[in-house]
């Protein structure tokens, strides 16, 4: 299918999963409200279903997970359709052919395990479904760099790279979107951004909660799995890469694969891993079991822009706050004019993600009175959330469109594995840490000397 042109149908394997009744359901619904979306809508599961279940099915989803619309709603039921089968059946996919009728340019959306996606794109080809299609495949895209590869030849069989669209929820947040905006339509930004001017970079994903039940999906993931290898070197990367050069949908995904190549693999000494007291007696847990929900890692871009600037990472479970932010923290002045030998750098630029939505300047000013003293204040602009598009509503009307630039590309998914990698598995210790903590004070082991976390406050 050519690179720009519209999708005529979207079909979507695991209907009937958590997946869809979370997330896809409601997506849909705002693209048929608000995009004026008008295309067949196939659901594919095995679970011994009709197509009227599954529109029940996508009404108790919207409820619960979205605002439900009477109208938009009544256009989405009239589009869906249901197969139901075996994805290992050649049956499956002739009723899927028949399902899509005249539709010659569909795009399908595998809402299922990695270890599905080889018979179904095999089902698909047999079934003369996937000739002149597009594929969304969600992650995890693979386990490890090995695997990763594995997928994507896997996929690369029967559809070429223009056509498979890696979705990661995280790129299609609008707080990730305004990073990109704010540091390439401010032009202010790009003489400071650089090893002269910036002393570290910390990303922080913390999560108040813990599993919420999933402790068997979690053990085949942890921490470094399930948010570092993927969304959150996709945020190193907004903030890192270089301007991109031209229009093109590819422009920023190639900077943002230079950068991601340009990141030093990992070794132990620049990992902490930690696990909250009390996961091991979580559902689905093993009782020894030797999985991260806390890391804390330092890493390195071998470029001449951010030659031995460290960048550093954390994210863990059962933390202070659920809160996503972002904070570049500026050197010092060369000289302490006003002698006050302040032991930290006022100078910082705070982007939250989430709970709210904020970029702040940090910046010392002088404090009234006759001394020339100072105190740490910050200019902060909050953003209001307006009438924004969810994550899975933006990423699947892009897909449908042929819009490739908010989806992961093969080289840049195998170089955040390589990043990874060697640290995989249980090659470094793991600390316990409680409850409501910022995890294991070992984390504190990856930072330079002289640099100390910063710990977002959440009002």
């Amino acid at each position: 299918m050519d690179k720009g042109s519209q999708a005529d149908a979207l079909v979507f394997f695991g209907a009937t999963g958590d997946l869809a009744y979370k997330q896809i359901f409601p997506a849909l619904q705002a693209l048929v409200g608000r995009h004026q979306f008008d295309l067949p809508i196939v659901g594919v599961a095995k679970s011994g279903w009709d197509v009227d279940r599954l529109r029940a099915r996508a009404r108790a989803s919207i409820e619960q997970h979205g605002s439900f619309d009477a109208p938009a709603f009544a256009k989405l039921a009239a589009l869906l359709r249901y197969v139901d089968g075996d994805y290992n059946d050649d049956a499956t996919y002739g009723q899927l052919r028949e399902c899509l009728a005249r539709a010659t340019r569909p795009l399908h959306y595998l809402a299922i395990p990695p270890s599905m996606f080889a018979p179904v794109v095999e089902g698909l080809a047999r079934s003369g479904c996937a000739a002149d299609a597009r594929v969304v495949v969600e992650k995890p895209f693979g386990r490890d760099l090995a695997s990763a590869r594995l997928l994507n030849a896997i996929l690369h069989r029967y559809f070429d790279e223009a056509s498979i669209f890696r979705i990661d929820h995280f790129l299609g947040r609008e707080p990730v979107q305004n990073i990109l905006y704010t540091r390439f339509a401010n032009r202010v930004f790009e003489p400071m951004w650089d090893r002269t001017h910036v002393r570290c970079v910390q990303i922080t994903l913390a999560e108040r909660f813990g599993v919420q039940g999933r402790g068997r999906f979690y053990e085949e993931a942890g921490a470094i799995r399930d948010v570092i290898q993927n969304h959150l070197l996709q945020v190193l990367a907004c903030f890192a890469m270089d301007p991109p050069a031209g229009g093109s949908v590819d422009a920023i995904r190639d900077e943002k694969s230079r950068l991601l190549k340009s990141v030093r693999p990992l070794a132990p000494a620049d990992v902490v891993r930690g696990q909250f007291l009390g996961y091991r007696d979580e559902a689905g847990v093993a009782a020894d079991s030797r999985v991260e929900t806390f890391a804390a890692v330092r890493l390195f871009i071998d470029s001449w822009r951010w030659a031995d600037v460290p960048f550093y990472i954390r994210s863990g479970k059962c933390l202070p706050v659920t809160v996503d932010e972002v904070v570049v923290e500026f050197k010092r002045p060369p000289r302490d004019t006003f002698a006050e030998n302040c032991p930290d750098s006022p100078n910082r630029l705070r982007f939250r993600l989430s709970p709210d939505v904020v970029i702040a300047i940090g910046m010392r000013v002088k404090r009234a009175g006759e001394r020339m003293a100072g105190e740490n204040v910050e200019l902060v602009a909050t953003h209001r959330q307006g009438d924004e598009m969810m994550p899975y509503e933006r990423l699947l009307g892009d897909a449908l469109r042929g819009n490739a630039s908010l989806f992961a590309r093969e080289d840049a998914v195998e170089a955040q594995w390589n990043v990874v990698d060697p640290v995989l598995g249980n090659v470094t210790p793991l600390y316990e840490y409680p409850v409501a903590s910022w995890g294991p004070p070992e984390a504190d082991r990856v930072l330079v000397p002289g640099d100390a976390w910063i710990d977002p406050q959440v009002q």
